[in-house]
């Protein structure tokens, strides 16, 4: 029985690459870099500034100038958190359509809570959702289960009863390992050439509309 709905933030709920990938080319202009197209930046947006950063200045967290380039990118970004950034086309009416059948939904993200609570809150979703759970509320971020079973432990679920959606690996992977049942939502962040089929999930959609096709007479409504 699904009991709850559980989300991956960038990339799944809202589409967070346009304001990242302005983070990105400020610190590229900083730098006399020109700007790189949204489409280039995209795939790496689920990869917080460690992926970002390597893909616009070619920097590892290892290397010396990383800490100040970071420094910059998140400075820029939480200024400028939710410009452009909105729940994908469907996320509205899939959050309305749970609420009416009364079923909890959360998110289970890795970015930060100090980027996680503000981004909510300016989308309107932050008192709406039950849980909100960031990379660094447990000891460890996905793919470890941790931050799924907690996640469900807040809502007083089963993680056996919930269902999340995301559009990464390690998504697919921390959801498997909590139990949960995991799809894809391959409208996200995800690089053309992926074998969705090696991340071994429960189901992919195109649409956050297309989610309740995994409900079906499982579903439980409260």
């Amino acid at each position: 029985m699904i009991k709850a709905i559980l989300f991956d933030l960038d990339g799944t709920f809202a589409d967070t690459a346009p304001d990242l990938g302005a983070a990105l080319n400020h610190v590229r202009q900083q730098h006399g870099l020109p700007p790189l197209p949204l489409a280039t930046i995209r795939p790496q947006a689920s990869h917080g500034s460690v992926g970002l950063l390597g893909l616009g200045m070619n920097v590892t967290p290892e290397h010396a100038d990383f800490p100040a380039l970071r420094d910059e990118f998140l400075a820029h970004y939480t200024a400028h958190i939710c410009d452009h950034t909105r729940p994908f086309l469907g996320m509205a009416e899939l959050i309305d359509e749970l609420e009416q059948r009364r079923l909890p939904w959360g998110i289970v993200t890795n970015k930060p809570h100090r980027f996680t609570l503000p981004l909510m809150q300016a989308l309107g979703y932050a008192e709406r959702a039950a849980c909100l759970v960031s990379g660094d509320t447990c000891a460890h971020a996905k793919p470890h289960p941790a931050p799924m079973l907690h996640a469900a432990e807040l809502m007083g679920i089963a993680a056996s009863h919930c269902l999340y959606l995301g559009d990464d690996l390690r998504d697919m992977q921390a959801g498997r390992a909590a139990g949960m049942k995991s799809i894809i939502a391959r409208y996200g962040y995800i690089d053309a050439h992926t074998d969705l089929a090696s991340w071994q999930a429960d189901g992919m959609i195109d649409n956050p509309s297309k989610l309740t096709d995994y409900f079906g007479s499982s579903i439980e409504q409260q």
